[in-house]
């Protein structure tokens, strides 16, 4: 069974940290692009990240940059997203997606073949 289950999320204070998981079964993430993608409470889902195939990865949301970054471990068949000096906007449900077109990133969700379920991610004091 073809699957992505995203862990980590929870509750954080301002200034915090956490890293989200994204552990695939049934197939290997190595031969994917990885997307990282949130929906905050009455707003539209959007890219924040994505990982290639390759190991390169570009940050999508300019309130991010240079406080999340993504990785992979090919062996444990996960990709991460770490994310530091967390702030309420980040609050949202983050899911990851796989891509396996070309290996590539895209910043919409378009040409993701499979999503996980979603993981709150709720940043207040």
């Amino acid at each position: 069974q073809v699957q992505l289950v995203e862990s980590g999320g929870g509750l954080v204070q301002p200034g915090g940290s956490l890293r989200l998981s994204c552990a695939a079964s049934g197939f290997t993430l190595d031969s994917y692009a990885i997307g990282w993608f949130r929906q905050a409470p009455g707003k539209e889902r959007e890219g924040v990240s994505c990982i290639r195939k390759s190991g390169g990865s570009t940050i999508y949301v300019n309130s991010v940059k240079g406080r999340f970054t993504m990785s992979r471990d090919n062996v444990k068949n996960t990709v991460y997203l770490r994310m530091n000096s967390l702030k309420p906007e980040d609050t949202a449900v983050y899911y990851c997606a796989a891509r396996k077109y070309g290996g590539s990133c895209d910043e919409t969700e378009s040409g993701y073949d499979y999503w996980g379920q979603g993981t709150q991610v709720t940043v207040s004091s």
